[in-house]
Parts: C-alpha cells; structure tokens; sequence
C-alpha cells in the first residue's frame, strides 16, 4: 500500500512537474531575495602523451522567500584538443550521463579542435520550516560518512580519481527529512532513473552524545540495501571516527561493503585521514566495462579490500598542499596537488595523478569567481 502510494505521488509530480516549476518562477520569485554566482574553472590536464584544455562557465542563481527556496546552476562546459576528442577517454566521457529519465544536457557540438555542450548541474525547489524540509527536482542526495568511499550512497558517489571529486551528475528525486525531535530525524528519497523505475530510500538517522548513528535502506528494481553510519569524536583526544556498510543484493552479486577510517587536525596545521574498505566480493575488469552505468559501479571493486590516506597542510593563508594515496591488492594510486589562493575570488591548484596501470598526468586548475 505504501510504495503505491508513493509510486501515486511520483507521478503526479512527473505529470505536473514543469506547471508547478512556471507557477513557482512567476509567483514566489517576485518578491523574493535573488542571489547570483558566476565561476569559471579552467583545467589544462596531460594525460598518455596527449593534451587538452577543459573549461566549465557555471551560473548559479538562488531563490529565497519566506521559508521557500529554489536553486538553478547552469554549465556551459567546452573542451580543446584534437588528439583528446580522438582518444577512447572522450568516449567514455560522451556516453557517461545522468540516470536521470529526462536529459539534463545537450549534444556535444564539435568544431576544428574542440567540442561544447550545456547542461542543468542542479535545478530544484522546496520548503523548509522546524519540522520538515522538502525538496523537489535535480539534486545532490548526500549518504554516507566516508572520505573516500561511500558504500551506502547509491544516489550520485563522489570520483575519487577525479580532479573535482565532488563533481556528480543530479539526482531526480523528491527528497523529505523530518525531525522528530532536537536529536533525531527520518527522511524519504523517492527518485526516477533513466530506465523510468522508481528508486526508493529510507533513512533515520539519531545524535546520540557519543555518536551519530543512521540506518539506510534503499530499494529499486534490480538493488536492494540496508546499511549503516556511524560518526564520532575518541573521546578528548581529538580523532574523529567513523564508519559505514551496506549489504547490497543486486542482480549481478550480493554482498557486504563498509568502510572503518579517522581524522586527525595537527595544531602545526597538518591534517591526516586514513580510511579501510573492505568488500565480502570482487568484480571483474569486464564487469566494470560492461555495467559502467551501473547503480552499483561505486561499488564494484576489483580486490577484496583497500586502504587510503590524504594529508594537508596549510603552510599560510595562501599557500596549501595535499596528497591523496590509494591502495589495494590490483593498483595504486597516488595524487599530489599544490593550491595558491590570490584573493576571494582567483585561486590556482597543480596537480598530478599517478596510477599503476594508467598513464601518469599532469594538471593545472584555474578557479575564477564574479
């Protein structure tokens, strides 16, 4: 009865969906405190030999009144480099897209040594009060306490081989969190994928006074998880732990994932997190390949365990360094970058990545914001 309800009211919204987004743009916007944000990053990598030019102009514009609110960020995202549009890594990126049933950007349009395309990064709209807060339409759906890992976010997991890590595609989906009381809470995540099934999740999550504990449930046509969070201080001593599992079913295997790590702040500046993952299965090269576009590709690991590690260290307010290290039974990975901050508003980060199988590379990010 419930999930034919809920399967009711997600449909009523893909049916009334684009009516409700112009009644929302065209009453609660005239009044409303309207904020802009342009950034423009620019990335020039080197990777097997081969070099390219990536630059996304991203606009954001955020909508607030009273207890409602709605965000638009808009990408206009362009790559430069003849050798890099001939190579099998823009063709995977072409056919990387959001599960999502309605397309979130254009076409790639080529020209001489380049090629462009748009898209919606994030659109949605919602309400927000004491009690409850909803939100309604492409969206990022945070789960899990890793660093590295997530195993129990089935939604949109971060890339950790990626120069922007917490670049993901949105998610389609109205998302409800209601406090129960100051220490606790109960959301409801309703979302549709490509293929037009629904996804459905679960979560309560409790602050109790050594810990902040969470249970998650997730449950679509070919997934089924039940995992857990749990995130806290040692005692005094200043180290922050935490852990999450999720025992997945899915139609390729079934099997337990979880991650066990902690954090550490230096007063000298330095920073360390460790993280251990461990997998009860592996998944072969050619399952990866052939399920890339897989709810649970996050997840397909190729070695039973794998261990990482990143340390900081400011050396001013300018001036930061980093190095993120990967490991396991099949490869490693190990990425050092180096960030100077000009003023609010330019900043400039090199970078390397270094992976046992792959080709190393070589970046340089320019972040600009007006």
């Amino acid at each position: 009865m419930l999930i034919a309800l809920l399967k009711c009211v997600m449909e009523l919204w893909l049916t009334l969906k684009k009516t409700v987004f112009i009644i929302y743009i065209f009453i609660y916007t005239l009044h409303a405190d309207i904020e802009y944000n342009i950034n423009n990053t620019n990335i020039t990598q080197s990777i097997d030999n081969t070099s390219y030019n990536y630059n996304r102009l991203r606009v954001e514009v955020d909508f607030n009144r009273d207890n409602f609110f709605a965000s638009l960020i808009g990408d206009g995202v362009n790559y430069l480099g003849s050798n890099y549009l001939n190579s099998i890594y823009f063709d995977y990126l072409k056919q990387t897209k959001s599960d999502t049933p309605f397309k979130t950007q254009t076409k790639f349009h080529k020209y001489n040594n380049g090629s462009f395309y748009s898209k919606i990064y994030r659109l949605y709209g919602g309400y927000e009060d004491e009690k409850s807060r909803i939100v309604i339409g492409l969206q990022n759906i945070q789960m899990g306490v890793g660093r590295i890992w997530r195993p129990t976010n089935l939604f949109n997991p971060p890339n950790i081989y990626a120069i922007e890590i917490d670049e993901v595609f949105g998610v389609g989906a109205i998302n409800y969190t209601h406090h129960l009381n100051d220490m606790s809470n109960f959301r409801v995540v309703i979302s549709q994928q490509k293929s037009h099934a629904l996804k459905y999740a679960t979560q309560y999550k409790t602050f109790l006074n050594f810990a902040d504990l969470a249970i998650n449930i997730i449950k679509s046509d070919k997934t089924k998880m039940v995992g857990y969070e749990v995130e806290g201080n040692l005692g005094d001593s200043g180290i922050e732990v935490r852990s999450e599992g999720a025992y997945i079913k899915n139609q390729l295997k079934t099997f337990f994932q979880g991650i066990i790590g902690a954090d550490y702040g230096f007063k000298n500046g330095i920073n360390i997190m460790g993280e251990f993952l461990y997998s009860s299965k592996t998944f072969s090269f050619t399952d990866v390949l052939l399920n890339f576009d897989s709810e649970i590709a996050s997840n397909m690991n190729q070695s039973k365990w794998g261990i990482g590690a990143t340390i900081s260290y400011n050396f001013n307010l300018f001036l930061e360094s980093s190095l993120l290290y990967i490991d396991n039974k099949n490869s490693r990975f190990i990425s050092p970058s180096l960030t100077y901050t000009l003023n609010d508003f330019n900043s400039f980060t090199f970078g390397a990545m270094f992976e046992q199988k792959y080709k190393d590379s070589y970046y340089l990010k320019y972040n600009l914001s007006f």
